[in-house]
């Protein structure tokens, strides 16, 4: 008899660890090779992860809600034909936090009273496993707000948190925690600086009443991602937005005239996201610095452009799918990634790596009849562009005979740039650039 350890796969780039959602099998199921076995969430996307061999599910070494590092074993499946179905009492005790710590500290007798939140007042997120062992070791959310965090976007991570404990930093934060009786509706922050600033003041988010009549509805996991991602992206970058309106009827007559025939030569709808699409790619190589992230003090200038597409899905929320290496790829190929993505996030069929790596995004508010917008900057990139709808405007036409008015299909593009690394003119410029290619658009233009 043959046991076949099941781990947890890699699931992207930067991905390090997946909460485990559901099990679809049970301790002496039945297993076949490449059927669906557990349910697994990232910070990036859910999946299903299926057996790698067939046989009898012996043990499960984690439990729902329990988050796991990449490479990890999960399950153990047995290969032994005509092997007797083990008791659910063989199922593996979950690895939690304090089984898998190597550094051991002295328990805090306040540690059972210390609670952290998944955002902290700076914003940051901390997943399940940091706040289990947080709470543990008596860790408050002010110790933890001051570690510095090696993983994405400055998360920390258990590494990291381990690595406090054992420089005695857990210590500090009990005779923290002891003294304090009350949690504080307000925290005051000394500036670190040396001159003579006035202290910072950070508001925690206050208590909201539930009235006669009120429903509560709990955020489903997504929703959760995309408040924790919005609320970090709003304290990491201070946000400018320009605003550029761009005629774009050379374009809505030239689809008019050439959609049918796409369609039939390529198989593939033709929308105007892929245009738009090709407009920015343009304009991000005559502007490289848009196509930028920050490290700390540092600017990390980058060769691929990847431009991310805001993607609303079914029940509401949002993904961003990524076109890798967008600037090498013509109109066909944009579209065909264009509506590929887009299907597969409509039916959930994106792979972790689907969503990674994105150095630009685009979000077409048009598509809910919106003018235009304030977009939130997709971390850790340094822009972003919005797309209002496409409008039939009087506007004034200059021709060799002079001027007249006429009816033009105008747009609003909405640039929202991190104001750190992206001044005014360069945002601006930018944006300008967009609509200029976007207004010479070729209407005789072949494919």
């Amino acid at each position: 008899m043959a046991e076949i350890e099941i781990r947890l796969p890699k699931m992207g780039e930067s991905v390090t660890e997946a909460t485990i959602t559901n099990w679809l099998k049970e301790v002496g199921d039945t297993v076949e090779m490449d059927e669906p076995l557990v349910e697994v969430a990232t910070d990036k996307v859910d999946n299903e992860l299926p057996s790698e061999a067939k046989g009898v599910l012996v043990k499960k070494l984690y439990e729902k809600d329990d988050v796991v590092q990449v490479g990890e074993v999960i399950a153990i499946i047995s290969t032994g034909g005509g092997a007797d179905k083990p008791a659910p009492t063989e199922t593996a005790q979950p690895k939690t936090a304090a089984a898998t710590k190597t550094v051991s500290a002295e328990k805090s007798p306040v540690a059972a009273t210390v609670e952290v939140d998944k955002n902290g007042p700076s914003g940051k997120f901390y997943s399940p496993l940091v706040r289990s062992i947080a709470k543990e070791e008596g860790i408050s959310m002010e110790q933890l707000e001051g570690i510095e965090g090696t993983g994405e976007n400055s998360r920390v991570t258990k590494k990291d948190i381990l690595n406090y404990i054992q420089n005695g930093g857990a210590k500090t934060a009990t005779a923290t925690a002891s003294a304090t009786a009350t949690p504080k509706v307000e925290v005051v922050k000394q500036a670190s600086s040396s001159n003579n600033s006035a202290p910072v003041k950070e508001h925690k988010a206050p208590e909201v009443p539930m009235w006669e009549g009120d429903e509560l509805v709990e955020m489903d996991r997504m929703r959760r991602l995309i408040a924790d991602h919005m609320v970090m992206s709003k304290h990491t970058s201070p946000h400018v937005t320009s605003y550029v309106e761009a005629d774009v009827t050379n374009i809505v007559l030239w689809r008019e005239k050439i959609k049918d025939s796409f369609l039939k030569k390529e198989k593939e709808k033709l929308t105007f996201t892929p245009i738009f699409i090709e407009a920015i790619v343009k304009a991000i190589k005559d502007f490289p610095m848009i196509n930028i992230s920050v490290s700390g003090n540092n600017i990390i200038k980058r060769k691929s452009i990847n431009i991310g597409m805001a993607t609303a899905l079914p029940t509401g929320n949002l993904i961003v799918p990524v076109i890798k290496n967008a600037d090498m790829l013509n109109l066909v190929g944009i579209t065909k990634q264009v509506n590929s993505l887009a299907d597969r996030a409509r039916n959930n069929k994106l792979s972790p790596d689907d969503i990674q790596g994105g150095t630009y995004t685009v979000t077409n508010v048009g598509t809910f009849g919106n003018v235009m917008g304030t977009p939130i900057i997709n971390q850790p990139q340094v822009a972003i562009l919005a797309l209002g709808a496409i409008r039939k405007m009087p506007a004034v036409i200059e021709t060799p005979f002079g001027d007249t008015i006429g009816i033009r299909h105008k747009m609003f593009l909405s640039h929202a740039y991190d104001h750190r690394v992206v001044d005014g003119a360069l945002g601006g410029q930018f944006v300008r650039r967009v609509a200029d290619y976007l207004e010479q658009f070729d209407m005789n233009r072949e494919l």
